[in-house]
């Protein structure tokens, strides 16, 4: 997805090696949803680069210097539910003071098409840098709407990350919102005729919360 300039694809090896660990139908929830969890953290790290830092006088044990902290109350976490709620501590072991919201989307199995159905957002989101994260980034049907959802209500500054994505989803979404970076840790095949990431992990939902 070279042509994309705000898809950035991670080439890690400790993701890799996690990966295959989380893809493997083997992987019981407990370790599931840890995976999830540390590969969310690795990816934060790496997509914070460029987060905006302000001066602060510091008193060390010899003298004072001046420092650079991320602003307080500067970063948002938005799960998309229910899978991006797996996602959320692994940003928190950053940003242990993050404000969450959430958006709630459905995907109508016939049309395949997403449905706002919740969304409620912390106050003054729209001066905040917004995480917007789901594991799955399959057609790219629900990231859109979540993101449209977020620039409705005055979201300026948004970073949508996803553990696995399909070609078609990165796509659809970089198209729309190619003002928006998308953080993927691995970018696979593609969909399957019922829109389902190939080779993918299953449903990141369901494996999270044991409800299949």
């Amino acid at each position: 997805m070279e042509q994309y300039k705000n898809v950035f694809i991670f080439d890690h090896p400790l993701i890799k090696h996690k990966i295959s660990i989380l893809r493997d139908k083997n992987t019981g929830m407990k370790e599931f949803r840890e995976l999830i969890e540390e590969i969310t953290t690795i990816m934060t790290y790496e997509s914070m680069r460029d987060v905006e830092l302000v001066p602060v006088e510091v008193e060390t044990p010899l003298e004072a210097t001046t420092q650079y902290r991320v602003a307080e109350d500067s970063i948002a976490i938005v799960p998309i539910l229910r899978a991006g709620l797996g996602m959320v501590n692994g940003v928190h072991k950053v940003f242990p003071t993050a404000k969450v919201g959430h958006i709630g989307m459905y995907r109508d199995e016939k049309t395949l098409e997403p449905h706002e159905y919740y969304c409620k957002l912390p106050e003054g989101i729209e001066n905040k840098t917004v995480f917007l994260i789901d594991p799955m980034l399959a057609t790219g049907g629900s990231a859109c709407d979540a993101l449209n959802a977020l620039k409705k209500r005055g979201c300026k500054k948004i970073k949508l990350m996803s553990i696995i994505a399909a070609p078609e989803g990165i796509k659809t979404v970089a198209d729309a919102h190619p003002d928006v970076p998308v953080y993927v840790s691995t970018l696979d095949r593609g969909l399957n005729e019922h829109g389902y990431i190939l080779p993918g992990l299953g449903d990141a939902g369901d494996r999270l919360y044991g409800t299949k």
